[in-house]
């Protein structure tokens, strides 16, 4: 049949009237988008409605789509436990859905539900769209911890099944914006959050959904936001879709931001394959990048390559001059996949007669032996971006005044207990958190009494 509207909608529970109280209206230019929404969807007569939600069942390599034949779920944690609903799957639909994303080798399905009942995320929209329809059967995806294009891959087979399917389809995305606009607010302020809503209602109103892809992970945590995920699969099941964006309002009276937006489908547009484009402009930006690696980040390179390709470990070149063979440093190697970290190991003190051999050893960890990661694999090796530290001599320091996390890297250690951190890394920005992240990687409690050594580092990229 067919794909009808797609809707980005909010969902805080204190817009029912049941559970707000008077507090709804504090939110009205929402609560009034949001019925004239749901009175548009009942007109469309949807046999099915798919949610997207940040509530369900996540994981953080797998995304969760609900089984069974119906659910139920209420407000109770806020209030009003006769304030709930039951829904019916469409499992038909549940089905395709699982199997165009097999046929793409996305991890995503019915496996490990740990909770039944429907979430807030999926209650609040539905709860509208109920006061003016009944006969429909509903799909409930949750988000993962996968990257925004796997999330927009995973859009793109939720329309391949709903292409196949019989059925007249619409979808909401459910998902509030950022929750950091406001001291006043029930969490706090960052001057994220309002760039975040900013950047991402425009790119609503405009149904620019290639920016989706763009929003970087650690920018989108330090907002606070919790839909954008969501958005993204959106995004991806309008994949090559020609769309009119119809952006009916926006705003945040508690301090966090709430979106409802509209998008009706137009047929095919070619120059609308955004995941296509994207991969494009990252694969030339990465080849750029590649070529223009130094010397240390190309033998951490070669170090991965030979371990990959030709299944043996790199021997030292004999081209090499200079500190790399005629010095001896700790080494931390890092590798980056899309933004994220996909591994980092290195020694504080070397263990080899040079750079060289510690660049070459640490490279085979960072891709290999940190457990925190998967092994990398041969087709990753286009898609990585690789810095090399060089680490001076640590010092010890008596105060944390010595320290600055933008100088200085941080060593913490009590007894056999150790924990480093590298400088200059995204998101730490003040010497607590620094301190306090490294005391976390060593199990060192902050109340102990341990010892901080500073070290500077030269970053090769």
């Amino acid at each position: 049949m067919a794909l009808l509207n797609t809707y980005i909608l909010p969902h805080p529970p204190f817009i029912l009237p049941e559970i707000g109280q008077g507090e709804e209206k504090k939110a009205q230019r929402t609560v009034d988008a949001y019925e004239r929404v749901a009175a548009e969807i009942a007109e469309l007569k949807p046999d099915t409605i798919v949610v997207l939600t940040p509530h369900s069942i996540m994981y953080s390599d797998y995304i969760h789509i609900s089984p069974g034949e119906s659910a139920f779920g209420d407000f109770d944690d806020y209030g009003c436990p006769k304030v709930g609903m039951k829904v019916k799957y469409d499992t038909e639909l549940v089905e395709l859905i699982s199997r165009e994303a097999e046929a793409m080798n996305i991890p995503a399905g019915t496996l490990g539900e740990q909770n039944k009942a429907l979430d807030q995320g999926t209650m609040v929209p539905l709860y509208f769209v109920n006061k003016y329809l009944s006969d429909y059967k509903t799909v409930r995806i949750g988000i993962s911890g996968l990257t925004l294009k796997e999330h927009y891959a995973f859009g793109m087979a939720v329309r391949n099944a709903v292409d196949k399917c019989d059925k007249n389809v619409v979808v909401i995305a459910s998902g509030d914006l950022s929750h950091y606009l406001k001291n006043s607010g029930p969490y706090k302020f960052a001057p994220e959050g309002p760039q975040f809503d900013a950047r991402v209602t425009m790119d609503m109103a405009s149904g620019n959904f290639k920016d989706f892809l763009d929003f970087d992970d650690e920018f989108c945590d330090a907002a606070g936001e919790c839909g954008m995920r969501g958005f993204t699969i959106m995004a991806g099941i309008l994949d090559s879709t020609a769309v009119r964006p119809d952006f009916l309002s926006y705003e945040g009276p508690l301090g966090v931001g709430y979106s409802v937006c509209r998008f009706e489908t137009d047929g095919y547009d070619e120059n609308r394959d955004f995941l296509n484009q994207y991969i494009d402009e990252k694969k030339a930006e990465l080849e750029k990048k590649r070529s223009l690696e130094d010397e240390y980040v190309k033998l951490a390179r070669k170090s991965l390559e030979s371990f990959l390709i030709k299944r043996c470990k790199l021997q030292k070149p004999d081209n090499l001059e200079g500190e790399l063979i005629d010095k001896k440093a700790g080494v931390f190697v890092s590798i980056k996949k899309e933004g994220r970290l996909r591994g980092c190991m290195g020694t504080i003190n070397p263990g080899e007669e040079c750079v060289a051999d510690e660049i070459i050893n640490n490279a085979l960890a960072a891709g290999f032996g940190d457990t925190r990661f998967d092994a990398l694999k041969e087709h990753e090796l286009e898609e990585i971006e690789i810095s090399v530290d060089v680490l001076g001599i640590p010092e010890k320091v008596d105060s944390t005044d010595m320290l600055d996390p933008h100088k200085y890297g941080v060593i913490v250690g009590m007894g056999c207990a150790e924990g480093l951190l590298l400088p200059n890394l995204p998101g730490i920005d003040t010497v607590e958190q620094q301190v306090a992240i490294a005391l976390q990687k060593a199990g060192i409690p902050k109340s102990s009494g341990f010892e901080i050594k500073r070290f500077e580092v030269v970053r090769h990229i």
